[in-house]
């Protein structure tokens, strides 16, 4: 067997491995970028290059790279025990730990029961089949279908796909679960009806309340939403959206899921999303943040009115015939137990608000200049800038002729990494970011435009 050394390493990049959301050929043609170390907000690539992580690992590393007390609670649990079974009979010290952390921070939702899992897909899978089951226990089992937003993210198992609300996600895969309908986002910047943001939320809370109204109210689930959509191009709702989506609901009985694998634990600028828009979800999809990335995690979190449900006595319906072998898994609680510690110690929540105001106004000014940005928006460290074909009809680019491959490239040579994601360029940093770390994203980011427009 051949030693593991820079040269191996270099020699077997993408040859064997299968990368997500990318074409094979693409990886082969065009290795990854090989990170060998991370410190704080930056990273280390095996070439000895320090990088400024603007995109957080994926959205993720909200505590930064290579913290002492996460290292540190990993190990003491590792000492004692690195796995055991949360299924029925056993279970272990730091999921109790991190159940009881998870509703002390949610208590303002009044979540009251958890369910472990290892990403947002899993969270978001267990979200939809416990929706289900919850209709089933309360005497409506024909209450199946779920409403999504169009530009909506919901991971890659076959229900979050069936969910997604871009074709490119869903495609390969089709046919997928019956009983899914998008409805338009609530995008300022790109939608068929108005630039008036209140004008718009009640243009889409009109049409999904015609969505409900047309499928049967009594056959409809739950409605599921990022309270910021991600991957979709950081789209940020009008302030009213979720209120008044939230109200529709309510008079029709419809849960509200909210995903907050992103936007969970302090990315969009408070504890949660949803609370961000002064709204309390019926479930909670809970990932990335959860544990910044150190030990994959996930969790779905319920609500008290949703929870009763389970309480009326033991059924057949009522068993969780749902789980993960890694469902609870002490080294991710442990983890996730020092992240959150961290998450409150450190107020990043509005850490994230603060730096995310700084990193906006330092990239507003693109656009007035920049043939290809057309719009700069976000909510705390989730900003995204638009690129545009044409700045008039706001057409966005053809992601395959690589302009931000282009641009991430001429940030990369700036010494920070952030994130071509179609038609966007996705900037999600760590949350311990400091001002300095603000300003050096926003000169590579207004280098790399320049170095476009004088290569055009």
């Amino acid at each position: 067997m051949p030693v593991r050394d820079d040269n191996f390493l270099r020699e077997h990049n993408a040859r064997h491995q299968l990368h997500p959301m990318i074409h094979p050929l693409i990886s082969d043609q065009h290795p990854p970028q090989i990170i060998v170390k991370g410190d704080g907000v930056f990273v280390t690539d095996i070439d000895g290059g320090t990088y400024l992580d603007g995109i957080g690992g994926l959205w993720n590393v909200n505590v930064g790279h290579n913290r002492p007390e996460v290292k540190a609670a990993i190990v003491e649990q590792m000492d004692k025990i690195s796995y055991y079974s949360s299924f029925a009979g056993t279970t272990t010290g730091p999921s109790i730990a991190l159940s009881a952390k998870i509703m002390e921070l949610a208590a303002e939702e009044d979540m009251v029961k958890v369910l472990f899992s290892a990403n947002g897909s899993d969270a978001v899978e267990t979200a939809l089949k416990l929706a289900r089951q919850y209709w089933h226990l309360v005497g409506e089992p024909g209450r199946y279908k779920y409403i999504s937003l169009k530009q909506g993210y919901h991971g890659v198992h076959f229900g979050g796909t069936s969910i997604n609300g871009y074709v490119g996600y869903r495609a390969a895969y089709e046919p997928l679960m019956a009983g899914c309908i998008q409805i338009d986002s609530p995008w300022t910047y790109r939608n068929p009806y108005t630039e008036d943001p209140e004008e718009l939320a009640d243009a889409i809370v009109v049409q999904l309340e015609r969505a409900i109204v047309n499928q049967g109210p009594g056959t409809v689930a739950a409605f599921i939403a990022e309270p910021v959509q991600g991957a979709g191009g950081v789209i940020v709702p009008p302030a009213s959206f979720w209120p008044k989506m939230r109200k529709v609901l309510d008079k029709y009985g419809i849960l509200l899921i909210s995903d907050e694998v992103v936007t969970g634990f302090g990315r969009s600028g408070s504890m949660f999303g949803a609370r961000g828009w002064g709204v309390k979800p019926d479930i909670m999809c809970l990932a990335k943040g959860i544990s910044a990335g150190y030990i994959p995690m996930g969790a779905t979190v319920l609500n008290r009115r949703v929870y009763e449900a389970w309480t009326k006595g033991v059924s057949p319906m009522g068993f969780i015939f749902h789980g993960y072998t890694s469902t609870g898994h002490p080294l991710g609680c442990a983890a996730a137990n020092a992240v959150l510690d961290i998450v409150e110690r450190e107020n990043l929540p509005e850490n994230a608000r603060i730096q995310g105001e700084r990193l906006l106004k330092g990239l507003a000014g693109i656009p007035s200049w920049s043939s290809l940005a057309g719009e700069v928006r976000g909510k705390g460290l989730m900003v995204g800038i638009d690129m545009v074909a044409d700045k008039k009809t706001r057409e966005p680019i053809d992601p395959g002729k690589g302009q931000g491959e282009m641009i991430a490239a001429f940030a990369r040579d700036e010494g920070v990494i952030v994130r071509p994601a179609g038609s966007n360029i996705i900037i999600s940093p760590p949350l311990t970011l400091q001002a300095e770390h603000v300003d050096q994203i926003v000169g590579a980011l207004v280098t790399a435009f320049k170095r476009y427009e004088d290569n055009r």
